[in-house]
């Protein structure tokens, strides 16, 4: 084990080499400290912060209102932080559920398919219409996007990147699935409006359980996480009185 080398002392309280690789810890920049003099400039800031801290102490600054206030605030979200990650304790995954719920989602959350593609979207089927017979007669996709529609992905003339198969919304994805690569889709209607789907690629990768097992436990995790969570909230709401005003 390593000596945990005295550094110096403010008034009795021991700063030690091991207080001065925690401060190390939290700077983004750490190589520029990793010198004598690096080293130094550290040790001397521990000692200023050490001085600062004994001399709010004097004061009785801890017993301001603000501070009080603000550490209320730091001790509450570390509660309901410490209160989360017990409940996450509870939940446990083996390797057969792993593999269950990949089983159960090989063609969609893991599909091994994905899709680029671009699209429209309006409030309105007639307008929808409009702007589809423009496209026909000439406007190019990505103009007409950055003219009519009411996605942020406007500004890049409608396009959503390449995503997997069934990230997107039900209706969405079908309508990918009506067309090949290269052609636009009817206005297919969806929660969020009208889309007009331009199929831009899509490709199927080879893939097998043991190429993503990782990926899929992290994925089964976090949804078994949120199940358990939901359920511990949904029985604290069964004894609570909860107001929503929105």
């Amino acid at each position: 084990m390593t000596e945990n080398k005295l550094l110096a002392e403010v008034n009795g309280v021991k700063i030690t080499q091991k207080d001065l690789f925690e401060l190390l810890q939290g700077i983004e920049d750490r190589d520029r400290f990793n010198t004598p003099d690096g080293f130094n400039a550290l040790a001397d800031e521990l000692v200023n912060q050490e001085l600062l801290l004994q001399g709010a102490k004097k004061k009785a600054l801890d017993k301001d209102i603000e501070f009080e206030e603000e550490l209320n605030k730091v001790r509450d979200n570390m509660l309901k932080n410490y209160a989360m990650h017990k409940i996450f304790m509870d939940v446990s995954i083996n390797d057969d559920d792993v593999r269950k719920y990949y089983d159960d989602n090989k063609d969609t959350i893991f599909s091994p398919m994905t899709y680029t593609a671009s699209h429209i979207l309006v409030d309105d089927e007639a307008k929808a219409n409009e702007i589809l017979e423009e496209i026909k007669n000439g406007l190019d996709f990505a103009e007409a996007a950055k003219k009519y529609s009411l996605d942020p992905s406007k500004e890049n003339g409608g396009s959503l990147g390449t995503f997997p198969k069934g990230i997107m919304v039900e209706e969405f994805q079908d309508g990918l699935d009506t067309i090949e690569v290269g052609e636009i889709s009817k206005p297919v209607k969806s929660q969020f409006g009208y889309h007009i789907i331009k199929l831009d690629d899509k490709q199927t990768s080879e893939q097998n359980y043991d190429d993503i097992k990782d990926q899929v436990r992290n994925t089964y995790e976090m949804v078994k996480r949120q199940e358990k969570y939901l359920e511990v909230i949904n029985e604290l709401a069964k004894d609570a009185e909860v107001k929503k005003y929105y």
